[in-house]
């Protein structure tokens, strides 16, 4: 029930961010997408009117469960697993989605639990197996947010009405691997905070 609940709010709240887009025109339409981003930008993400339904790998923990529900509220397809539990079994799920072609997939690249900007395997080896299209994704929010700096990922929230912006960076070649993965998705980070005003702006920090 408070997975529902949060869920409702999420979705009437994401509704009210201004989202700033902007999609590669090179991307191909035909072929399903491994969207990628690292950990901590997932809130203007989700503002993002996605084109078609999107799979997501999240955590067997207790966290992950609520989590699991608040995101099926929002309209994903959760696959339960992580780089520490099931992620074998939840992976092989989301390749078969993808091969399926009726979807894409989303991945937190450096999660769950860092370190930040570190990506991990679990992306590349999706698009590898599916023939899907790897798509490097970032954001900014722009007049109102918070960053919680405590945390490892040093997660950012838009409030309600702030402005954001998401960018979707040219796909990246089949045998890109982690550090090219993590310098692409760097440039649409920072691409996406170039298209916000120049305001304050809360960034997570690029990786060192």
């Amino acid at each position: 029930m408070i997975g529902w609940v949060l869920g409702v709010v999420a979705w009437v709240w994401l509704r009210t961010l201004r989202v700033t887009l902007e999609v590669d025109p090179s991307l191909p339409c035909d072929r399903p997408w491994v969207l990628c981003f690292f950990h901590g930008k997932q809130w203007p993400l989700l503002a993002w009117r996605r084109r078609r339904r999107t799979a997501v790998m999240v955590s067997l923990s207790r966290d992950g469960a609520l989590q699991a529900r608040v995101l099926t509220v929002l309209g994903f397809d959760v696959v339960r697993g992580s780089s520490s539990r099931g992620g074998a079994r939840g992976l092989a799920a989301v390749v078969r989605r993808l091969r399926r072609g009726d979807a894409d997939a989303a991945f937190a690249v450096d999660g769950p639990r860092g370190p930040y900007g570190v990506v991990k395997e679990g992306a590349l080896v999706a698009a590898r197996r599916s023939g899907a299209v790897l798509v490097p994704m970032g954001s900014a929010i722009s007049g109102g947010g918070k960053v919680f700096a405590r945390a490892w990922d040093r997660y950012a929230v838009a409030w309600p009405f702030a402005r954001v912006a998401v960018v979707l960076g040219a796909a990246l070649p089949a045998e890109a691997d982690a550090c090219a993965a993590a310098r692409a998705i760097e440039a649409a980070n920072a691409r996406a905070e170039a298209l916000l005003p120049q305001r304050r702006t809360y960034m997570v920090p690029s990786r060192p």
